[in-house]
């Protein structure tokens, strides 16, 4: 049995890496791993149970609360174009007449935006409108009803 193991430091004399291979690399603080709760990531099985012990299970994986919900980006259209358009979207049913002379459209996904007039009164489901259209739209006796 060994009492007394000899040291590290007696056998690297004489060696200029210092058993670290090239001799730049242990110049810095770059070679030590790290400081604190650094390397504690995914894979740190070696500082694994320092962590638990400090946090719990909470310290890996990501929190939902701080993911980000896409912003929606809304198709635009304006009342020119509708107005241009009535008689072509009507034949395909974009536009149905409710009673005579009133007409009503679902444009969900779409943005009115207030360039141009409309002729027609009509009543309009969109996800979202410009306050000029929605003023231009109510006078001509329609109505712009604004939802999801």
């Amino acid at each position: 049995m060994r009492v007394k193991k000899r040291k590290k430091v007696s056998r690297m004399r004489g060696s200029h890496t210092h058993g670290r291979g090239f001799k730049k690399r242990a110049r810095g603080s770059g070679n030590q791993g790290g400081v604190g709760m650094a390397g504690t990531g995914k894979r740190a099985d070696q500082k694994k149970t320092y962590v638990l012990n400090l946090y719990g299970n909470d310290y890996f994986g990501k929190d939902k609360r701080l993911a980000r919900k896409p912003k929606i980006k809304l198709e635009e259209i304006n009342l020119q174009e509708i107005n241009d358009n009535f008689d072509s979207m009507l034949k395909k049913g974009i536009i149905k007449e409710t009673k005579k002379g009133e007409y009503e459209m679902s444009m969900k996904g779409y943005k009115i935006l207030g360039n141009g007039e409309i002729d027609k009164k009509i009543k309009i489901n969109a996800s979202a409108t410009s306050q000029s259209a929605s003023e231009k739209v109510k006078k001509k006796g329609g109505e712009i009803f604004v939802g999801n």
